[in-house]
């Protein structure tokens, strides 16, 4: 199967080529620029993070059914999530080596494929013990996934849309995070907990249907391949780690703290996004249909977060949106762990900007990552930085089930103001890349 799209002009966002559609203003000006490959290109990644995204919710908003069917403490139901998220850093560096050594379309379909087949497996798992290595297996694919989409579209992408763009794909995590929570509601509604959460693993078939369209329409952007079939150092690990030397500026510094950022900002993040569901149950008594409400607050400010930062990223600067972000999310978690029992109506309306101020950081993750690599290790670079980050940040949702025992689960969710904090210092170390051509 080819990846490789016919030879005719397309537009690509490498440089301004003959095919390509000029620079667009406009609401969606950055969707038109794409011209017509670069949108299927889009929407592939954009429906295979939807899609990631709900495998990776059926667990958070199972979570307590899956606790009282097996018997577990917060300690052990804190373990899915450093699991799921531990394994993912192996398979998203491995899939950011297959992107750059066979295409970035190819690797995109094997990552739906895993993270599918494990997610259903989760529904058939008898004890525990297999439950946690199906998540683990599961997180092979959800770790490569966002790394190989944001890619194949940011190499279409023209350097002035870029942040807007790829912020736009970012922003179908919400979607995907919505249609669980709907699914969520309706399943636990109409279907005992016993077997409601096995049913909610059990759709996580979907992306299946995907990986069809993605074989027929979707393919890499031309330049992209050319630049990386040019290099015999495409998809090297070594390349990554080299130090600088005098005359040959070295990538290990930028691999480093590209590696931090990531751990920072997703440490902070999925202590939320595990932790929240089971804060509005266990502590603040709402119902499945309540806690539903809840969540369409923050996932709502989630969904403008994420479109809103990837135009800020653009405007102010890759950096500038990240710290920006950084700043007022961890203002956010710590005024929304602390609002007074009772304040329901407040712990509906501050859910929206937190979850707009959780997102909107993201926003500028996938151009930013993507412009500090060349072609030819985009995706080992992005693979490994963004998915170490998750591995190394899969310790947060651990800290805070071990200490929700004695500081209860609202307490403990300070901890992702930490990784917050992390995530503005290690700016400190990276370039400003606004407007670069990717090469």
């Amino acid at each position: 199967m080819s990846t490789t799209p016919p030879s005719e002009s397309a537009p690509t966002g490498l440089r301004q080529a003959p095919g390509e559609l000029p620079a667009h203003d406009g609401a969606f000006g950055w969707l038109r620029a794409l011209g017509p490959r670069g949108r299927h290109a889009f929407a592939g990644a954009f429906g295979g993070y939807a899609l990631d995204s709900y495998d990776y919710f059926t667990l958070p908003l199972s979570m307590v059914a899956l606790s009282a069917y097996f018997g577990l403490d917060s300690g052990q139901t804190g373990l899915f999530t450093t699991v799921t998220l531990v394994v993912s850093a192996i398979g998203g560096a491995v899939a950011g080596v297959v992107a750059d050594r066979v295409g970035r379309v190819r690797a995109l379909m094997i990552t739906v494929i895993t993270y599918a087949v494990f997610t259903v497996a989760c529904g058939f798992a008898p004890d525990y013990e297999t439950l946690l290595v199906f998540r683990a297996l599961q997180g092979l694919g959800f770790g490569g996934e966002w790394a190989v989409g944001a890619i194949l579209v940011a190499e279409y992408a023209s350097a002035r849309h870029r942040g807007r763009t790829l912020g736009a794909v970012q922003s179908s995590w919400a979607v995907g995070w919505a249609l669980a929570a709907v699914v969520y509601t309706l399943v636990f509604s109409f279907v005992g907990a016993d077997l409601a959460w096995r049913v909610m693993f059990w759709t996580g078939a979907l992306p299946a249907l995907l990986v069809v369209w993605l074989r027929r329409r979707v393919h890499d952007a031309p330049a992209a391949v050319a630049a990386r079939e040019q290099d015999p150092a495409r998809g090297s690990f070594a390349a990554i780690f080299r130090p600088g030397r005098a005359g040959a500026p070295g990538l290990l510094r930028t691999t480093v703290f590209a590696g931090l950022l990531s751990t920072g900002v997703q440490g902070g993040y999925y202590t939320l996004a595990t932790w929240v569901p089971t804060y509005l149950k266990s502590e603040r008594g709402l119902s499945v249909v309540g806690t539903g409400g809840y969540l369409t607050f923050l996932i709502s400010g989630a969904f403008l977060g994420y479109l809103t930062g990837g135009h800020l990223s653009d405007r102010l600067g890759r950096r500038a949106n990240i710290w920006l972000f950084a700043l007022l999310s961890a203002v956010c978690v710590l005024a929304y762990a602390n609002i007074p029992q009772g304040a329901d109506t407040l712990l509906l309306v501050l859910g929206f900007p937190l979850g707009f101020c959780m997102s909107a950081i993201f926003s500028g993750f996938g151009s930013y990552l993507s412009e500090l690599y060349p072609t030819a290790v985009r995706g080992t670079g992005q693979g490994f930085t963004y998915n170490t980050g998750r591995a190394v940040g899969a310790v947060f949702p651990t800290l805070v089930g071990f200490l929700a025992d004695s500081w209860g689960v609202g307490g403990a969710l300070v901890f992702g103001a930490i990784g917050y904090g992390l995530a503005a210092l290690a700016l400190l170390g990276l370039p400003e890349t606004r407007g670069k051509e990717l090469t």
